[in-house]
């Protein structure tokens, strides 16, 4: 796993200068960019890190490079920077998600908090969505029977009305079930229905 990238985009070089050595002497890897359009034209986005950015910027604002990094489906969280921050601006960027909102005059100590929570969101989050592709792996590798005779078993029902349901024999269902468990590598239909709830396919299966 590479070291956390902490990007940097402002188009105040000085600021971006100075940002970037405080970090860098703080220990973060860290690649400064001037602009929003530049930092997103790199290739490098699907990487572990966070986001500091310039609120006001010409071109591409913060928010929109806020917006265009959700529309990317790159997880990056960001920390908004501004010389002259305003309410209205903060709540926008706090309900897109947004892991703090500070003014460039913030204190050092601040500034670092706010980067290691972003940090620690951004590995918490990266966990969340590994695990999430292996849950789904999991399911991709049901047949398409298996899929039936799972929907019945997740509404409880036996064998033998599972069996009547589908016009298999009773023997063909146990098998499937037994499939089912071996390949979600469950072991009861209380973990079973957990499994499907934390991969969110309940309204699919069920």
């Amino acid at each position: 796993m590479p070291s956390p990238t902490i990007f940097i985009v402002d188009d105040d070089a000085s600021f971006l200068t100075a940002v970037g050595r405080m970090l860098h002497a703080s220990g973060f890897v860290v690649k400064a960019f001037s602009s929003g359009a530049e930092f997103l034209a790199q290739p490098e986005l699907d990487v572990p890190g966070c986001v500091l950015a310039d609120l006001q910027m010409p071109g591409l604002s913060g928010l929109e490079l806020q917006e265009a990094l959700a529309k990317a489906g790159h997880g990056l969280p960001v920390v908004f920077l501004s010389g002259h921050g305003d309410i209205p601006s903060t709540v926008h960027a706090m309900r897109r998600g947004a892991e703090d909102f500070l003014t460039k005059r913030a204190p050092k100590e601040q500034l670092l908090d706010a980067v290691k929570r972003a940090l620690a969101r951004d590995a918490r989050e990266r966990e969340q969505r590994a695990r999430l592709r292996e849950l789904r792996a999991r399911f991709e590798a049901l047949t398409e029977r298996d899929r039936e005779v799972l929907q019945h078993v997740l509404r409880g029902q036996l064998n033998k009305q599972i069996a009547a349901d589908l016009g298999i024999d009773e023997r063909s269902v146990k098998r499937h079930r037994t499939s089912i468990m071996a390949k979600l590598r469950v072991q009861s239909v209380a973990e079973l229905t957990h499994l499907v709830h934390e991969a969110g396919l309940a309204s699919v299966i069920s």
